[in-house]
């Protein structure tokens, strides 16, 4: 990096060859494997390009670069919460019978909710609709969509504490 701020173009192409692979590390364990991964690693690249007049070379590189992919991740999150959320699409088809072996996951635990608590809690605490949003693409109203999610977390954190899943 201190090469790149000194004008040294190969020595910028490089570091952004390297630091493609790490970003797309990190983004890939925060996004799983979601499609946005790239759009989220090219972002964070571009911001580094950037940003890069504010790396101090005087400080350590890897600090600064993982603070700057770890915020841009946040803010694509945030703007992206609704496409990034990826679940089983066959969720009304699993099964809340425990098997042995198995590790918790969210999918086996929304399983064991009622659907209509399911649905109230994907949307809201999963897919990031507001509880009004939920209503609406519910067709019910936003009290009674409170009312489900209250209800689901209610049920949800009765099954964590009775095991009953596990």
């Amino acid at each position: 990096m201190k090469r790149a701020l000194g004008g040294d173009a190969e020595a910028y192409r490089l570091l952004l060859v390297e630091l493609y692979d790490v970003a797309d590390a990190y983004v890939r364990r925060i996004l799983g494997s979601s499609p946005l991964v790239e759009d989220c690693v090219q972002e964070c690249l571009e911001t580094l390009h950037r940003n890069r007049h504010s790396y101090d070379s005087q400080r350590p590189f890897r600090p600064w670069f993982f603070t700057l992919i770890r915020h841009k991740t946040i803010d694509f999150l945030r703007r992206n919460r609704r496409r990034a959320v990826t679940l089983p699409e066959n969720l009304a088809e699993l099964s809340c019978d425990p098997r042995p072996g198995d590790a918790l996951d969210a999918a086996h635990v929304l399983a064991c909710l009622d659907p209509i608590y399911r649905q109230a809690i994907v949307l809201t605490k999963l897919g990031g609709y507001t509880t009004a949003e939920a209503a609406r693409l519910l067709g019910v109203s936003s009290v009674a969509m409170r009312t489900r999610v209250h209800r689901g977390l209610r049920q949800l954190r009765h099954l964590l504490e009775t095991e009953a899943i596990t």
